[in-house]
């Protein structure tokens, strides 16, 4: 039976459909906001036997056609997921995974398909709503409803839902995801958001939360679902005995300043307990317990251990809730490259190299909207070392993907503008050691690196991780999570930013929500360790280096007149060829007349501007050009000063004493400095080579005397 319902948020109707569209799906959606459209199928199927964690996933795909494009490439058919699809999918997966119950095994898929984009309404945000719906209306123990939202920040008011014309000039893009009670997930980026304006663009986008939640229970109700109705299974038979006897083994054994010192004493602990319980290699006990339910009871137990010591403030290294571990900065780590530093946290390291390019280095990025040009890229790789494991290499996983766009997206507010800054910046953060916030580290690294390269930062970022441990009421907050806190803890919440305010946010959580007062809590945290992190960073390099690297490009960037493109470029490119083959430089060209200039060195930069300057700028009296020969007279000769502009040297002004044939002063093809002295009224230009000669022996006497 199709059900539809609706209503309208933001300006515009939002509409939720179900049995119209894949109906043997467990659960699917049409979901409709605006012209933007996109169909959601949730499917459930039995587990894998032995597995021990929920297995969901998540796929989002933005088909070129409901754009009205044509997929790039040979086959015209998409193939592999683009970063966006996958940062999308890994947006929706975040929020709906914590809603299951924690003993749920059975596979659980969710497929995202956007169907129609209408240029305005962003379809990512509405995957989140679209996966809880689908959800809801399956025979699952989802215990959602859940919504996603978008807030922007334009002329410092709040916007939900912005358009895609509206996002280019917002402040803030924020998506939060939640359910009627609490915040489940937070993912946004801004030009140093202070802390409380955040927290109020957070609670403006739960109150419309509230309402798309209302709509997914007013969809559930009309279609007649009944509430699944999921039995837990039995509790583990060895939870109480391995309680009693190993609970003080395991907190001797998780208390230590070093990561690998509390996994091997852990190990220990859990490799003797096994050893006396299953002897000579026994899998089953004669009262039916197995091997795999001791396993089970341990790690829950371990679990409870590492959680009831953060609860009584007792960390597992040793720290205060609020301390950071030892920071270490360098910079200049790597030579030649254009920049690169060096940051460690803990055991926590990130090894950053900066790369500087031209225009062409760029990376294009296409998708439902148009392709853009890419000037910033930052790059994360998580080597199999960097965690004491051996693992194959094959190419970044969604994990490296998200954490590298967070970094990326955290530091671009304060890179420099274009027309003040024309090159292309690469970043890659290789993770050499890792034991937590790895990303944030990335943030720092990055960071140290911009200013030994000497890129014009207007504010450094650095970036930290907060966490959180929760029973009932009970919460302990925990500065700088180590890899440990993370996996046994409740949150995992990170803020990049400057001593302004925010450039990078994001949550998550493996509960079902926290409320305002957590939040303020953790930014205000995050914003003390941020301050200190900062000191830290500075005092391995103050600011931006005043000169870039001697390896790096050399790239100038100048405004011309648009209609005088064409003659830079040419006839067939013939000017902008010889331009670039005689000074040694890549020239490149945008249809506002933005022209760049790069080259391996500045003399050979500045001969480049100067060449397409003659060419673009009206021919002044008193400048002086290095022009060409083109021609011999008896008169004189005539100079090409710039592609198609000649000028006369007549044969007086070549030489102060007497020149009895011009032959026998210049050679057609020579290159001659020439004056500009006079320009008539038919613009035809009189030079003179005499009057640079009497200049600079003018100045020669005056040095003397």
């Amino acid at each position: 039976m199709k059900v539809r319902v609706e209503k309208e948020i933001a300006g515009r109707i939002l509409s939720l459909t179900t049995g119209q569209i894949a109906k043997q799906a467990s659960g699917s959606i049409l979901l409709q906001y605006g012209e933007t459209m996109i169909l959601i199928a949730a499917q459930t199927g039995p587990g894998r036997p032995g597995i021990d964690f929920f297995p969901l996933t998540v796929d989002y795909r933005e088909r070129m056609a409901a754009a009205g494009k044509f997929p790039g490439g040979f086959l015209k058919r998409e193939g592999r997921p683009t970063d966006r699809e996958i940062l999308t999918a890994r947006l929706t997966d975040r929020p709906i995974r914590p809603l299951f119950p924690k003993s749920f095994t059975d596979e659980v898929q969710v497929l995202v398909n956007v169907l129609s984009y209408d240029g305005e309404n962003e379809p990512d945000v509405w995957s989140i709503t679209g996966g809880s719906a689908a959800l809801s209306v399956a025979p699952l123990p989802f215990k959602g409803p859940i919504a996603g939202v978008r807030v922007g920040l334009i002329d410092d008011e709040f916007v939900l839902f912005p358009t895609a014309q509206q996002l280019t000039e917002s402040k803030l893009d924020l998506i939060v995801a939640g359910s009627d009670e609490s915040i489940l997930m937070i993912e946004g980026f801004g030009a140093q958001i202070p802390e409380e304006q955040m927290v109020d663009a957070l609670m403006f986008g739960h109150k419309a939360i509230r309402e798309i939640c209302e709509l997914q229970n007013e969809l559930v109700k009309t279609a007649g679902i009944k509430p699944f109705e999921y039995v837990a299974p039995a509790e583990n038979p060895f939870v109480k005995q391995v309680r009693e006897e190993l609970t003080s083994k395991l907190k001797a054994a998780r208390q230590s300043p070093k990561k690998q010192d509390r996994s091997t004493a852990a190990g220990e602990v859990r490799a003797d307990y096994i050893a006396k319980i299953f002897p000579d290699g026994a899998e089953v006990l004669e009262d039916g317990r197995t091997l795999a339910q001791l396993k089970d009871a341990i790690y829950k137990v371990d679990n409870e251990v590492c959680r009831r010591l953060t609860l009584e403030g007792k960390r597992l290294d040793g720290r205060g809730v609020r301390d950071l571990r030892q920071i270490d900065c360098e910079v200049d780590i790597i030579p030649r490259i254009h920049g690169s530093a060096l940051f460690t946290r803990g055991e926590t390291q990130s090894l950053a190299s900066l790369v500087l390019g031209s225009v062409r280095d760029q990376q294009r990025v296409d998708g439902l909207n148009e392709e853009v040009a890419k000037p910033f890229m930052l790059h994360y790789n998580f080597p199999s070392y960097s965690v004491g494991e051996v693992r194959p290499i094959r190419g970044p996983g969604r994990r490296e993907i998200g954490h590298g766009a967070l970094a990326e997206r955290s530091v671009a507010p304060v890179l420099p503008p274009a027309d003040k800054f024309p090159y292309t910046i690469k970043i890659i953060s290789d993770i050499t050691e890792s034991n937590g916030s790895s990303s944030m580290a990335s943030v720092c690294s990055a960071t140290l690196s911009l200013m030994a390269a000497g890129v014009p930062i207007s504010q450094p970022v650095a970036g930290i991780s907060i966490g959180l441990v929760k029973e009932g009421k009970e919460y302990t907050i925990l500065t700088d999570i180590m890899g440990d806190e993370d996996h046994f803890g409740d949150m995992d919440f990170k803020v990049a930013g400057s001593q302004k305010g925010i450039t990078g946010i994001q949550l998550d959580l493996k509960i079902d929500g926290i409320n305002e007062e957590i939040i303020r809590k953790t930014l205000d945290f995050a914003r003390d360790a941020r301050r200190e992190l900062l000191k830290k960073m500075l005092m391995a390099i103050r600011r931006p280096r005043a000169e870039l690297s001697r390896f790096a490009p050399r790239i100038v960037s100048l405004k011309i007149d648009p209609e005088k493109i064409g003659l830079v470029i040419g006839p067939s490119g013939k000017n902008i060829r010889a331009i670039q083959e005689e000074t040694r430089t890549q020239i490149d060209i945008v249809d506002d007349g933005t022209v760049t200039v790069a080259a391996k060195n500045a003399d050979d930069c500045q001969a480049a501007v100067a060449r397409v300057e003659a060419i673009t700028e009206d021919i002044k009296v008193g400048r002086i050009y290095n022009g060409k020969v083109s021609s011999i007279k008896d008169f004189g000769a005539f100079v090409e000063i710039a592609p198609g502009k000649d000028g006369l040297l007549h044969i007086s002004e070549l030489s102060e004493g007497f020149v009895k044939s011009v032959a026998d002063f210049v050679k057609v093809g020579q290159h001659i400095e020439v004056k500009v002295i006079a320009v008539d009224d038919q613009n035809r230009v009189k030079l003179s080579h005499k009057a640079i000669l009497a200049e600079r022996a003018a100045a020669d006497g005056g040095e003397e005397e």
